[in-house]
Formats: C-alpha cells, sequence, structure tokens
C-alpha cells in the first residue's frame, strides 16, 4: 500500500492520521472542505482542497492519485448542532459519505476504512458498549454515521468494497511532538474548552448538567488518546491490506471517567485552577459512554498505551501552549 486519500485530513483526528501514514511510508493525499480543518495541519502529503458533495471533484482527485484506500474522517460533529440542524448533518454526513462510497467503487478502490461514533449506541446507563450492542443513537449526528455504516455494508455486498469501521468514543490529547493538535472553532471538546479557561484564552467553563445519575451527578465518557486511535487506523488498512473482510471495531479504553474527575486531573496537571459555572443538560448527551474494545486488542493487536487521563491531558497541553493555527 502507497497511496491512501484522507478525507478530513487537515482536521484533529485526521491530521494525526496523517502523520502516523507518513511514517508507515504511506503517502496521505488529504482532501478537504476546510470548513473545520486546517490548512496548516497538512504537514505530510499533499492537499486536494474540495467537498464531499462535489462529485466529480472527488473522482479527479481519485484520478489523479488512484488511492489504495480510503480514510474517512469527514464530517460534521456537534452533537448539539446536529439536534438544531439535522438537514444539515444528513446533507453533509450522509449524502457527502454516499459521494465518496462511489467515487471509490467507480476508483476500483476498495478498502475503506470509516470513522464512526460511539453516539450510534446511545443512552445505555450501566452498559459497557461492545460490538454486539445494538444501536439506538439519540442525536441526528449519531443518525448519520449509522447510515454510514449501513451504507457501507449494503456496498460491500453489491460491489466487493471491504471496510473497517471504528466506534469512536471520546478522543483527547496531542500528537506528542506537538505538530498537530486539536483545535476546533467554534471549541466543542471538552479537555481544549478547560485548558483555554485554564489560561484565560475563554470564560469559565459550562459543566452542562450535574443531575445526571452518576456518582459526581455529571456525564461519565471513555478517552481515547488520538495517537493510539490513529495508529488503530494503520492497523484496520493492514487488516484489509491481507485480504480480510469487514469488520467493526469500538476504540475506547474500558474505563470512564465524568466531566468533573477531567476538570481535577487537568488541575492536577496544569497547577492551576479551572473557573466553572454549572448550567442545564444538553440535548442529546448520554450519561454513560463506556467501551468494551477487547475485539480491536484481540484482532488487530491494538493497545491504547497511551490513553491515561494525566498523559492525554499533558500532550494536550504541551499542545496548547505550543500554539494554534488561528486565534
Amino acid at each position: 500500500m502507497t497511496t491512501v486519500l484522507v478525507t478530513g485530513g487537515a482536521g484533529y483526528i485526521g491530521s494525526h492520521a496523517c502523520k502516523v501514514l507518513a511514517r508507515a511510508g504511506i503517502t496521505p493525499v488529504t482532501f478537504d472542505n476546510l470548513a473545520t480543518g486546517w490548512q496548516e495541519a497538512v504537514k505530510f502529503g499533499p492537499f486536494e482542497q474540495g467537498d464531499l458533495l462535489d462529485r466529480a471533484r472527488l473522482d479527479a482527485v481519485f484520478a489523479a492519485h488512484r488511492p489504495d484506500a480510503v480514510m474517512h474522517f469527514a464530517a460534521l460533529s456537534q452533537v448539539g448542532e446536529s439536534m438544531a440542524r439535522p438537514g444539515t448533518y444528513w446533507r453533509n454526513n450522509v449524502a457527502g459519505s454516499l459521494n465518496l462510497i462511489e467515487a471509490a467503487v467507480a476508483a476500483e478502490c476498495e478498502k475503506f476504512v470509516f470513522s464512526s461514533t460511539c453516539a450510534t449506541y446511545g443512552d445505555q446507563d450501566n452498559v459497557v458498549l461492545d460490538e454486539g450492542c445494538a444501536q439506538h443513537p439519540i442525536n441526528a449526528y449519531g443518525k448519520s454515521k449509522r447510515a454510514i455504516e449501513e451504507m457501507l455494508a449494503d456496498f460491500g455486498a453489491a460491489h466487493g468494497l471491504r471496510s473497517v469501521i471504528f466506534r469512536y468514543f471520546n478522543v483527547a490529547g496531542a500528537d506528542e511532538e506537538a505538530e498537530v493538535g486539536e483545535f476546533h472553532r467554534p471549541e466543542t471538546h471538552l479537555v481544549p474548552l478547560i485548558l483555554d479557561a485554564v489560561d484565560g484564552r475563554r470564560g469559565a467553563l459550562t459543566v452542562f448538567g450535574t443531575d445526571y445519575d452518576t456518582p459526581d451527578g455529571t456525564c461519565i465518557r471513555d478517552y481515547v488518546h488520538v495517537s493510539d486511535l490513529v495508529e488503530a487506523h494503520v492497523l484496520g488498512l493492514r487488516w484489509l491490506e491481507a485480504g480480510k473482510g469487514s469488520r467493526v471495531f469500538n476504540l475506547g479504553t474500558g474505563h470512564g471517567f465524568s466531566v468533573r474527575a477531567v476538570i481535577a486531573a487537568a488541575e492536577a496537571v496544569t497547577g492551576r485552577t479551572v473557573p466553572i459555572v454549572e448550567g442545564p443538560r444538553r440535548a442529546g448527551d448520554a450519561t454513560r459512554l463506556v467501551s468494551g474494545s477487547v475485539r480491536a486488542g484481540q484482532e488487530l493487536g491494538w493497545t491504547p498505551g497511551r490513553s491515561t487521563l494525566d498523559r492525554m491531558i499533558a500532550d494536550a497541553w504541551r499542545w496548547h501552549q505550543a500554539g494554534h493555527y488561528e486565534r
């Protein structure tokens, strides 16, 4: 395998994936419309600006680079926004992915790694979620990702497209060398929001919901280091390269941390106090999402060795202090 088309390669996870692909001797071709990504993050291979809704542009990129596989990260991913603007999510995530899948099939690019989400499981409290759990997404973001999973299965049956689907839990941390990191506009992810609040780049952190049925009243999530996550994607490529069939894998650690626990860990790492205010629950937020990732370990040989809370926050803090693409 020599070339991989990386959609969303200018974004947080996609840029980290491009770095690990380049280190593995694979050329990552970033395809991104820069709506939420950063051209400054494209450091490890060619850049092709374009939108997934533009099929002609996709066809041209496939023809120019002849990728051996696709890694599909590009998506809108804000839960609250998806509840308020479901049409935008169905159009961008689902229609865009259909264009991409059809373009890959037309180009005879039969290996496809898809960035899905634990949000497809919905709110299944007190359950360690494995790949066999029922999918009952409770927001338009999760529903759009589940639809793409079903789409890949249909194209596999009809056209032989083989896919590895990764259902992520919460991703945190940054490249340990601080070349790429996490920065969104607007920022919605907990760890960078905490770090922004710590160093005065924003006001107090809002804790959304303090009356959940958890030990401290705040939501519980399973966090995985972004560098561990993208290494799983290379293992997924190798799985497909070996001729193996389509497979779904959860990516998490099996350990959940509450919002208050993440805040406490950030205070310990930075040596500073996180200013907070308490707010109401957000529509579409599940109470507890914790992964069962045994399959990824057993079948892919994946180990999330960096995914301790202290390591994720420390790497994110180093990136945060090194500077961002734009402020």
